[in-house]
């Protein structure tokens, strides 16, 4: 696994100025609900000018000239333009969640998708809670961009033209007094918006790697407490949240500095026109209604700027985590160029010819590996760590994608045939049986999505796990919990099988199948491969010598190629590797 530090590559990592683009390109998928919402908002920002123009009115034409009749109409008309500006609101925001809600789920099913999609390279190379933190935490920064660039950007630009036009009509010299702190707000805003990248980048990787550490933690809780390892461990969180927190206090003091300061030359501005104003009215050049009215106006100009202040730093906070989202969303998908149906009937006979792999630019794994597998033949596995087993059959589902050689399923290139076709055709059932959260009948249908309850129980009873599943509160109900961690190794174990058993598949890989187990146990799981071995052509790992000696077939690993093969008994009285594991402390003794 690489650290968890780990930057995206630069291949894959798209500019920064493109990320705010391809964020909004998602918002051309509803351009009605974007052209509805727009609308609220351009009249919601029309209606703002009600109150200034109303309140000129009264000082101008009530108040001085003495017109009582009007005042009540007057009040009537502001009234009846915060219903509506309100009103207006509200639709627009009912409007912008949808919308909002809708593209959020456009991004989250393609992000999910695309995730689905990759090889199994990509995860190796990168922590699941860094992995978890892009789809949730960084998706959500994205949203706020969603939200607040649509409804505050939109609302913030619309209200300050609707107020700049009004303020020009009524008077340019107190417009353009208005305007007096633009070039310092606007070189404020460049300057923060120049800085701010690598500060949200460094925030976000520390909250990734706070959530890895955390999942890590989380999942080896036993092992911690086994090796009497919490204060270590705390240790470690403690470190990784301090760099969280030292990284946000960086993005806070800078938004510190920033906020107020806007806000500071946004003051001077009121200050400006009310000083320029008063000069103007003193002299007569000036109303006064027209003054208060501006003085009104300066508030409904400058509460938008803020507004885009704010969004200024939301929009750098979603860049960065837009960044690390269409990481993935760019990374390349896993090959399947494979088009031709498998055969019908599926035989299972499997050939290796001369095929070698690597991981990547490394050393090769596999070399020169040959085999034939027929129909309805055990083929056991069987050498020392890293020997290469847990890879040749990573080959065969195609989980890897080989340099060298070929591998045929009844004689067709597995190449040729679509993945998930060639996956339904195989079934594993391995070391560590994993379970989702969820019930048992859950679990047994990942494989067979229709079977029925009677089917399911006929898996059970052949997998030697019905009587354990009568046994639970509510039988095939059950929620088994997170892994299965209600459930003994041995309980998931047959559970494992019973759901291979239900997907009935011609091919079976069994990875270390009874490891981890006592002997009792082992034999109840025993018969239940027997069962599941009939008739299908099957790969068994094992580090058990019960679990291959009835093998038709023995191949024997070690660095990466095959160097003996056999049955037991040919194997035995070769006195090779195979008989070293056999009689000495090795891997294969019985238990």
């Amino acid at each position: 696994m690489s650290s968890l530090n780990e930057s995206p590559s630069p291949a894959t990592s798209p500019p920064n100025a493109r990320i705010i683009i391809r964020v909004f390109a998602y918002l051309r998928r509803y351009p009605w609900l974007a052209l509805a919402t727009l609308a609220c908002a351009l009249g919601s920002a029309i209606t703002i000018i009600v109150f200034p123009v109303v309140t000129q009115r009264i000082v101008d034409d009530v108040l001085r000239q003495g017109k009582a009749e009007a005042l009540w109409p007057m009040i009537a008309l502001a009234a009846a333009g915060f219903f509506l500006q309100d009103g207006l609101n509200t639709l627009r925001i009912l409007l912008n969640n949808t919308f909002e809600q809708k593209v959020l789920f456009d991004l989250r099913r393609d992000l999910y998708a695309r995730l689905q999609s990759l090889p199994l390279t990509w995860f190796d190379h990168r922590a699941t809670g860094d992995i978890m933190t892009r789809v949730v935490e960084d998706v959500n920064s994205v949203e706020r961009v969603l939200i607040d660039g649509i409804e505050q950007g939109a609302v913030a630009i619309l209200q300050i033209s609707t107020v700049l036009v009004l303020m020009f009509w009524w008077s340019p010299m107190l417009a353009l007094s208005a305007l007096t702190p633009l070039p310092f707000l606007v070189g404020g805003a460049l300057f923060f918006t120049l800085t701010a990248g690598k500060r949200y980048r460094t925030q976000r990787q520390a909250a990734s790697n706070l959530n890895s550490l955390l999942h890590d933690n989380l999942d080896g809780i036993r092992q911690i407490k086994s090796y009497a390892r919490e204060s270590g461990e705390q240790g470690r969180f403690n470190v990784a949240s301090n760099k969280l927190r030292q990284a946000t206090l960086t993005v806070m003091r800078a938004w510190a500095f920033y906020s107020p300061g806007m806000n500071f030359f946004s003051s001077l501005g009121s200050l400006v026109v009310l000083a320029v104003g008063g000069w103007a009215t003193l002299h007569g050049h000036l109303d006064l209604g027209v003054l208060i009215a501006f003085l009104v106006l300066v508030r409904f100009l400058y509460e938008p700027v803020e507004r885009l202040h704010q969004l200024n730093q939301i929009i750098q906070a979603g860049r960065a985590a837009g960044r690390r989202v269409f990481d993935i969303l760019d990374a390349t998908p896993e090959p399947d160029s494979g088009k031709s149906p498998l055969p019908a009937p599926l035989h299972g006979e499997i050939r290796f010819e001369d095929v070698s792999f690597s991981y990547g630019d490394n050393s090769p794994v596999l070399h020169d590996i040959s085999l034939i597998a027929r129909p309805g033949e055990t083929v056991a596995l069987v050498g020392p760590t890293g020997a290469g087993k847990s890879t040749l059959v990573g080959l065969l589902m195609r989980f890897y994608e080989w340099n060298v050689g070929s591998i045929t399923l009844d004689g067709n290139d597995i190449r040729s045939f679509a993945k998930a076709d060639l996956r339904r055709a195989v079934g594993i059932v391995s070391q560590e049986s994993f379970l989702f959260n969820g019930t048992v009948a859950d679990n047994l249908r990942f494989g067979k999505p229709d079977a029925t309850d009677r089917a399911l129980w006929d898996a059970l009873r052949a997998a030697n796990a019905a009587s354990f599943v009568e046994q639970l509160p509510q039988q095939l109900h059950t929620e088994v919990g997170e892994r299965g961690i209600r459930l003994s190794v041995g309980e998931k174990q047959r559970l494992s099988i019973a759901r291979a058993l239900l997907k009935d598949p011609p091919v079976l890989i069994l990875d270390e199948a009874t490891a981890s187990v006592d002997n009792t146990t082992e034999r109840l799981i025993q018969e239940a491969l027997d069962r599941l071995l009939q008739k299908r052509t099957s790969f068994v790992i094992a580090h058990r010598l019960s679990t291959v000696r009835h093998a038709d077939q023995i191949l024997v690993l070690n660095h990466g190629r095959i160097v003996e093969r056999g049955n037991h008994q040919t194997l035995l009285a070769q006195g090779g590797l195979y008989a070293r594991l056999c009689a000495g402390t090795g891997l294969l003794n019985e238990t």
